[in-house]
């Protein structure tokens, strides 16, 4: 029979790097068996709402842009981070949807929380169903963002992930989930 599993012991964290867009922490800790870790770091990041809006005509709205970790433009779907002091995920996912597209829904369903990577990151991922989403006002991005409204057909959003052309994991995870959903209804 295994042994059963124990969480880790934390004896110690610091941060060792603090920037507004990210930190990171320094953990010291004592693993079941006793051994001992001074060095096992951890990416203290801001929650996430992601958002998977469908029009009225089921348009999938997304967004393309370039990602810089990745190198790439990618297609996903619209969402960041929960702003310190932003009161819900959901206000959240609402405010994002609105600023990367223009779009808006009073309809919007809890899906999921989800960890991100649960090995190395700290952050949850709000996912949420958008129905009835209308363009109600022009983009409202940052200097730094440069970000095209793609509207997909509802019936071709699994054939662009088995093809490769929506690839982000969050997204991916996402419109399977907001599929099934969409299937049940």
């Amino acid at each position: 029979m295994p042994n059963p599993i124990e969480p880790w012991k934390t004896l110690r964290s610091e941060l060792v790097f603090t920037h507004k867009w990210y930190q990171l922490r320094r953990d010291h800790v004592e693993l079941p068996g006793g051994q001992v870790l001074d060095d096992y770091f951890v990416s203290v990041r801001p929650d996430v709402a992601l958002i998977f809006p469908l029009t009225p005509d089921n348009q999938v709205i997304f967004v393309r842009q370039y990602k810089h970790g990745a190198g790439q433009i990618l297609l996903e779907l619209p969402g960041g981070v929960v702003d310190a002091g932003e009161t819900s995920p959901l206000a959240a996912a609402r405010r994002e949807l609105l600023e990367e597209t223009g779009y808006d829904s009073n309809q919007v369903e809890f899906l999921a929380e989800v960890l991100d990577n649960p090995t190395k990151d700290t952050n949850i991922i709000s996912y949420f169903l958008a129905r009835e989403v209308r363009r109600v006002a022009e983009q409202d991005l940052d200097e730094t963002e440069n970000i095209e409204v793609v509207l997909v057909p509802l019936g071709e959003v699994e054939g662009y992930i088995l093809r490769g052309e929506i690839r982000v994991a969050g997204s991916v995870a996402l419109c399977l989930l907001a599929l099934r959903r969409l299937s049940v209804a």
